[in-house]
């Protein structure tokens, strides 16, 4: 009875310890999260007054994140000693990131599970940005269209001949498109997603509206 005791306390220890963050740099790939930021805007950003949804940004296809991921599952909120980063560090993203709030939080988040510094990971997020070509005929959409969101995976995949279909998969939400998402290696060169992330949607009438 006390060894079952104790090998309870232990696995529930264990469990609360995971938790509270997983050991940086302990990942095995990187999903980058590409959001369509009308869509974004419509689906909760206007509500916000974000800043990104204002037309004279003219945001496309913008960086959600750079996420450190387990062939299945993926870590979080890690313990580092690695300094955060600093406002203009932050703000400096918002080009890309559509707010210096966004890179914040995805600092917070996931670039502590990667075991670079701020200014690395920003770098490392910039550097996978530019990696993929993000088509451009969805900058010239005039008006809101519904599309199968095949069309879109097969778009990126046009765009990128690198690209396998098992290296990306598109995502919906409450009937938009809401993001690529691309999976790559620490050299950010495209790997087959786990099977938790290759989840394509499989809506036929996906909503996507046109730039701000």
């Amino acid at each position: 009875m006390r060894r079952a005791l104790l090998t309870l306390v232990l696995a529930l220890t264990a469990l609360t310890a995971r938790a509270e963050g997983e050991r940086a740099g302990d990942f095995d790939y990187y999903v980058m999260a590409l959001s369509w930021s009308a869509n974004w805007c419509a689906l909760e950003g206007d509500a916000r007054n974000s800043p990104q949804c204002d037309a004279q940004e003219d945001h496309g296809w913008i960086l959600h994140g750079l996420w450190p991921q387990f062939h299945r599952g993926f870590p979080s909120y890690c313990q580092t000693a690695k300094r955060p980063p600093s406002r203009g560090m932050t703000t400096d993203m918002a080009d890309i990131m559509g707010t210096g709030g966004l890179a914040w939080h995805q600092w917070k988040k996931h670039g502590t599970c990667t075991d670079l510094n701020a200014q690395d990971y920003y770098a490392l997020s910039r550097r996978a940005y530019a990696t993929i070509n993000r088509p451009v005929i969805f900058r010239k959409l005039d008006r809101m269209v519904k599309l199968p969101a095949s069309v879109v995976e097969e778009a990126f995949l046009k765009e990128n001949p690198a690209l396998t279909r098992d290296a990306i998969t598109i995502t919906c939400r409450q009937g938009y498109i809401q993001e690529a998402r691309i999976c790559l290696s620490r050299d950010l060169t495209p790997v087959p997603c786990g099977s938790d992330v290759i989840k394509d949607c499989t809506l036929k009438d996906a909503i996507f509206t046109p730039l701000r």
